[in-house]
């Protein structure tokens, strides 16, 4: 093992404390940003403030030990809040915390059934789109601090987008966002300036999370109460937090273990509610805050928590008195960052139905503020284009023998549910011939749907006295014919595969 020279570990040493310091700094930028976004998912979820402060701290925590993608910001979310309304009013408190432990077991068992392989189902249109409509979410969220506010918060908020942008310029040594929100904290303070603070969010916690039982009914009738939203917070939770797994992918050109993420997750929900705080997810906006700060590694995530939490407790003076203009400015800029600009002038290069697939992923997320909904149809809308893309592929030529008896079709192609019905018509059973021929060599049949069309087919034309013989089935087609055709039964046509 050869040793370094003293410049060579001089310059290692100094590479190091200078990530060790970018990922410390980027965490308490992430910090300050998740303050009033748990406050307000609280209030979504008709909880206190604390529930939702106290559920960013431990999922925080635990998932920088736990997660599957470094870097990666969780914590309370709105698209999991939406999910917990209903159960807080006609249960309580209680049942929530009892559904986000539920909820973590079903996340756990995702992680062990590898249900992370699932995102390889998710094109590139409905990653834009979920992309696109997340960062015109974020910035609808910033609106109540843009309307009916103070001629100062205008002028804090462009101060503050001012410094984020124009400060990298100048060194990258601190992160942008964090200098912003000293700045202006400094000069709403210095000018006793008429603005809305952190303190006008609501009461903050004054103490430590308590570890603590869900006091519900151990019975199944408390199973059935909680099943349905524990179910729906599981999926809505590991959607999101899978598809922010893949936005930092794209955005670091590293990858992550998605089942681990999964197992993560699920861990950290059921320590979040034993400490008294919401179920939550993976932040798209978070995330690409401390990702674009610079951070790359877990510590920044676990520095983001371990620092809110020190904020709520030890300095919960001095964050009282930020500003909310400064939050403000770091979200927009999140939303400009996160938004796809280069996907607007790619509409008229891309195919139709890729353009579609996005405009419809981002309709349906703004329109229902679900991204759970817009991903699914923006799925199965890939689906179904795809499904005719490749359906359009199959082709069936036909032939009439020299004696004229016998009519020789040709199938090349795929053979499935969308193609069937087009594989029906191209045989005309009506012709006056004595034999037909099924050419399939060059075909592949995928489904059921594929086999019930060549069993009409066959079973239709022995009706008519007509002789089929099917030549060249492969022998996964084979396989799939005779478990599941009927044709092929003693006394039927003939069947020859190779």
């Amino acid at each position: 093992m050869t040793s370094l020279s003293p410049t060579a570990h001089a310059a290692r040493s100094g590479a190091r404390l200078r990530a060790l310091r970018i990922e410390v700094l980027s965490g308490i930028v992430v910090a300050l940003a998740l303050i009033p976004e748990a406050i307000g998912f609280s209030v979504i979820a008709g909880v206190d403030p604390k529930v939702g402060l106290y559920g960013s701290v431990v999922i925080a925590c635990v998932i920088a030990f736990t997660g599957g993608r470094p870097a990666m910001i969780s914590a309370a979310t709105a698209a999991t809040a939406v999910l917990m309304t209903d159960l807080v009013r006609d249960h309580g408190l209680s049942y929530l915390f009892a559904a986000t432990i539920l909820m973590g077991l079903f996340q756990i068992a995702a992680g062990f059934l590898k249900l992370g392989r699932l995102m390889r189902f998710v094109s590139q249109s409905v990653m834009t789109g979920f992309v696109n409509a997340l960062a015109i979410l974020i910035f609808l969220a910033q609106m109540p601090e843009l309307t009916g506010v103070t001629p100062a918060t205008y002028g804090l908020i462009a101060l503050g987008l001012a410094i984020i942008y124009g400060f990298p310029r100048l060194t990258g040594a601190v992160p942008a966002p964090l200098v912003a929100i000293a700045v202006l904290t400094a000069l709403t303070a210095w000018l006793h300036l008429d603005v809305r603070t952190v303190a006008h969010l609501g009461a903050l916690p004054s103490t430590l999370p308590s570890f603590a039982l869900p006091q519900v009914p151990f019975t199944l009738e408390t199973l059935r109460i909680l099943l349905p939203y524990s179910a729906g917070l599981a999926a809505v939770g590991l959607l999101e937090s899978l598809l922010t797994a893949q936005i930092v992918d794209d955005m670091t050109d590293t990858g992550s273990d998605k089942n681990r993420e999964c197992f993560g997750q699920g861990l950290a929900n059921i320590a979040s509610a034993v400490f008294g705080g919401m179920g939550g997810c993976a932040m798209i906006g978070q995330s690409v805050i401390n990702v674009s700060s610079g951070a790359r590694r877990r510590l920044s995530t676990f520095v983001a928590g371990a620092f809110l939490l020190i904020l709520l407790v030890a300095l919960q003076g001095l964050l009282a008195v930020v500003p909310v203009a400064a939050l403000t400015a770091v979200m927009i800029m999140v939303s400009i960052n996160t938004f796809s600009w280069r996907s607007l002038g790619r509409l008229r290069t891309n195919p139709l139905p890729s353009s579609v697939v996005m405009l419809a992923t981002v309709a349906v997320v703004v329109a229902t503020h679900n991204l759970a909904i817009g991903v699914l149809v923006g799925v199965l809308l890939s689906g179904v284009f795809f499904a005719g893309k490749v359906a359009r592929l199959s082709r069936i030529d036909s032939a009439l023998s020299p004696d004229g008896r016998t009519r020789i079709y040709a199938v090349s192609g795929q053979v499935f549910f969308a193609s069937a019905a087009t594989f029906s018509e191209a045989i005309d059973l009506l012709e006056p011939v004595e034999r037909i021929v099924i050419d399939v060599g060059d075909a592949h049949f995928w489904d059921i749907s594929a086999v019930g069309a060549l069993d009409r087919v066959v079973l239709k034309a022995r009706e008519r006295g007509r002789s089929v013989e099917v030549l060249g089935l492969n022998a996964a087609s084979a396989t799939l014919v005779e478990r599941f055709g009927t044709h092929h039964r003693p006394g039927a046509a003939s069947l020859q595969h190779h």
